[in-house]
Order: structure tokens, then C-alpha cells, then sequence
């Protein structure tokens, strides 16, 4: 088996996994992987639990197709992703509930909506900048998410969902796993008090276990 064709496997398995934990429904969410010539993303309105790997897109460095079926409308999204973070071998988007149920909310701060509630957190996720809405598809999107992608690796997209870019695939899917539990409980504990990570906390978390 290729490299090509063991990735093509990879982003078909992960999006069943993703799905039978309900973090993907219908047609929702993309996932990607940077390769050495360009890079692979599901195709447009295709159900993340059903990727036929073999259908899986192929896009060049410069986003035109040359394999597979016509990509997901949101691929300028992760192009937009990995011309700001060179280092970023995937990334999912996902419409996960708790997290899309977050991006809605009207009192959030705009440049971290989720506190610093565990360690694993801040380990796997950082800060989370909330980019303002446009309808889906659109290419405005791409330049408000590349204005932050540089410095965050994970983005909330407002009345839309998280975007999540790691070294690998394995990393971004647990990277975004995590954000969605993270949604959850910040959703459960929203109308208590809570206490979340103080600064020297988060900022020592950052110095041993650096991104």
C-alpha cells in the first residue's frame, strides 16, 4: 500500500470514527491531509461515516483537482490553513453539537471563547479565537480564518463549528475531540461558578508540553 493510498484509508476510518461518536451527521464536516504535491479532502456532500477512499479528492498544490470527486465547497478553508501553518500535515472541521452550541452564543470572548477548564485543554487545543460569520462556502471566510490561522491551530467558526489543524491526522482528530468535550463542559457548568486554570497554570502546561 502507497502512502497516498494508507491516508486515503486513515481519512476514511477516522471520519466512521467520528460519526459513530456523533461529532459528525449527514453531510456535515471535511477532513484533510497535506501531502508531499498537494493534498486529499473528502469530497462535497459526502457523509463522513460512508468515504469511499478511492473517491477521496485529490487537489494539487494550488488547490485545482486532479483526482477523485469534485472537492468539499469548504476547500479553500483548509488551503487558506496551510499557507499560514507550514507544519500542519491535517485538519478537520467538524459541526459538532456542543461546539457549533458555543460558536452561537452571544457573550464570548471573541479572541478565547472556551476558559482553560482541564489540563488537556490547553495541551491539545490553546487558545480558540471566534471567527465572525459567513454563509458556507463563501470566500471571505478563508481570509478572516488565514488573518489567525498563523498563531492558532484551532479556530470556532461563529454559527458554524470548529476547524483544527495538526501534524497529523491523529492529532488533529484528537485535537478536536477534545474542544468538543471542552464545549460540553463549559455548556454543563454554564450557570455555575467555575474555576478554571489560572494563568501561571495554563502558561506552565505551555512550557512543558510546548505545541
Amino acid at each position: 500500500m502507497t502512502d497516498e493510498s494508507r491516508l486515503r484509508e486513515d481519512i476514511a476510518t477516522f471520519g466512521e470514527m467520528l460519526t459513530g461518536l456523533g461529532l459528525a451527521h449527514g453531510s456535515t464536516g471535511n477532513i484533510s491531509v497535506r501531502l508531499d504535491d498537494g493534498w486529499l479532502i473528502t469530497p462535497t456532500n459526502s457523509r463522513m461515516g460512508q468515504l469511499d477512499p478511492a473517491r477521496i479528492a485529490r487537489l494539487d498544490r494550488n488547490g485545482r483537482l486532479i483526482a477523485g470527486d469534485k472537492p468539499s465547497k469548504e476547500a479553500f478553508l483548509h488551503q487558506s490553513v496551510y499557507a499560514m501553518r507550514p507544519g500542519a500535515g491535517a485538519i478537520v472541521h467538524l459541526h459538532s453539537t456542543h461546539s457549533v452550541a458555543v460558536s452561537c452564543l452571544a457573550e464570548v470572548d471573541a479572541a478565547d471563547v472556551l476558559p482553560p477548564l482541564t489540563a488537556y485543554y490547553v495541551m491539545r487545543v490553546g487558545k480558540l479565537p471566534l471567527i465572525p460569520y459567513f454563509p458556507p462556502g463563501d470566500e471571505r471566510l478563508a481570509g478572516a480564518v488565514r488573518e489567525v490561522a498563523a498563531k492558532h491551530a484551532a479556530v470556532l467558526l461563529a454559527n458554524h463549528g470548529p476547524v483544527v489543524a495538526g501534524k497529523s491526522l491523529d492529532a488533529a482528530v484528537g485535537a478536536i475531540e477534545e474542544l468538543e468535550a471542552t464545549a460540553r463542559l463549559y455548556l454543563l457548568l454554564h450557570d455555575r461558578k467555575t474555576r478554571p486554570l489560572d494563568a501561571d497554570q495554563v502558561e506552565e502546561l505551555r512550557r512543558l508540553f510546548p505545541s
